[in-house]
């Protein structure tokens, strides 16, 4: 059942038009699963978080991934569970530590190389993470993940492109 929650997500993920180059399944480790991508090429761990406070508006999840011809490791991503308002801050709490990242709409990403690694860090060590924020009606985002089985799934992407470069 986790595979194909996963293989949906995944492919919910990819644009249209490219299903037929799907990426390739690398592994699912507790709530995260690892997929390469060759056609881009790309690498990334992914998870659709746990729990998420009213009704989602679009299918959220967050991701570490690697681009190695563009020497990209690490990289987070995180696609909200609804869009929020234009100005409204954005933030990330792993663990203990506290980060506001970039982005628009439903989307965010951290502000540099260094953010990401910091974040990646962080995941590593902590049980849970949360991405908050305000909607454009004045109602809350709160998307939270588990992060059992992501420091796993982040390594397995990482290995997964290492031939690719």
């Amino acid at each position: 059942m986790r595979r194909r929650a996963f293989l949906f997500l995944m492919l919910a993920a990819v644009p249209a038009g490219t299903i037929a180059a799907a990426p390739t399944a690398l592994g699912i480790f507790d709530g995260w699963g690892a997929f390469r991508d060759p056609a881009v090429p790309r690498c990334y761990a992914i998870a659709a978080p746990s729990a998420t406070i009213g009704k989602p508006q679009v299918k959220a999840y967050a991701s570490v991934g690697t681009w190695p011809k563009s020497r990209i490791r690490g990289q987070f991503y995180v696609r909200l569970s609804k869009a929020r308002a234009p100005g409204r801050e954005l933030r990330l709490t792993v663990g203990s530590r506290r980060f506001i990242l970039t982005g628009n709409g439903a989307h965010g990403w951290a502000s540099d190389a260094r953010m990401d690694a910091a974040i990646v860090a962080a995941m590593r060590a902590a049980p849970s993470m949360s991405v908050e924020s305000a909607t454009p009606t004045g109602g809350a985002i709160a998307d939270t993940y588990r992060l059992r089985g992501a420091a796993t799934a982040i390594d397995a992407a990482a290995l997964g492109c290492a031939k690719l470069r």
